[in-house]
């Protein structure tokens, strides 16, 4: 027994560690766009790294039974039966309740309020989904993008979307910003961001608006190209909108 649990938790390191240098060496995740992009994908490789050592203990415990305790010869019988180990399933229940309850902790309630402190705004985009497309209204510039097949925002502005919808339940996702949140008729949601590089869909597919609720066989076309300007660039763009509809 004393045997089996050196050797099994040597596999278990062994595994740990190669899954480690693995997340190490490889890009997870897709660009990175915003500011609060950064935020996600640091708390999301957080738990990837919590995450490691449970999944290779399930697996070495998997992998070492199923090499040291297969049947051999032609004689079948059932193995020696184990009804529990306490002290084992009492620290399991420990670690894992200690865990969960700090990962709502950390990065769950200190990651939202991360997310959410600045309440400042130097744009508002007012977004409006049906089936199947997307409007964005610049209140502030007097200008709406009907049925817009794409949305223009400025770089290192902080950006509030308030998002309806005019049918049914939609969901105003942008990959790139990681951020998203549902279009509910009759009711405003928000969403506050803060681009932070620019680009436009033609750089990076994910940097688009997505609709992510399944909404109907218009579903899969419910998307616009995303491009980030610079301030400058935005104001010129902005003067070009107000001229071309005067």
């Amino acid at each position: 027994m004393r045997r089996d649990v050196i050797y099994g938790g040597l596999l278990w390191l062994v595994l740990t560690v190669i899954c480690y240098s693995l997340i190490s060496e490889f890009t997870l995740f897709p660009l990175t766009a915003a500011h609060e992009a950064e935020t996600i994908d640091e708390s999301f490789l957080f738990l990837i790294q919590l995450a490691i050592p449970v999944f290779t203990f399930v697996v070495s415990v998997l992998l070492y039974s199923i090499f040291r305790f297969r049947r051999t010869g032609e004689k079948s019988e059932d193995g020696l039966h184990i009804i529990s180990n306490k002290p084992v399933t009492w620290m399991w229940l420990l670690i894992t309740s200690g865990l969960a309850i700090y990962m709502i902790i950390d990065p769950g309630l200190t990651g939202f309020k991360k997310l959410t402190a600045n309440k400042n705004v130097d744009l508002v985009v007012q977004v409006e989904a049906r089936k199947w497309s997307w409007s964005f209204t610049y209140p502030q510039q007097g200008i709406t993008l009907k049925d817009a097949d794409e949305l223009i925002l400025p770089v290192n502005q902080r950006i509030l979307f308030e998002i309806s919808s005019v049918d049914i339940i939609h969901s105003f996702w942008i990959p790139a910003f990681r951020m998203k949140i549902d279009a509910v008729p009759g009711q405003l949601t928000f969403m506050r961001v803060t681009p932070n590089i620019i680009g436009s869909f033609e750089d990076d597919i994910n940097l688009r608006v997505q609709c992510a609720e399944l909404c109907g066989t218009g579903h899969s076309r419910m998307r616009v190209d995303l491009r980030i300007l610079t301030l400058q660039e935005f104001e010129t763009w902005i003067i070009e909108q107000t001229t071309s509809t005067d």
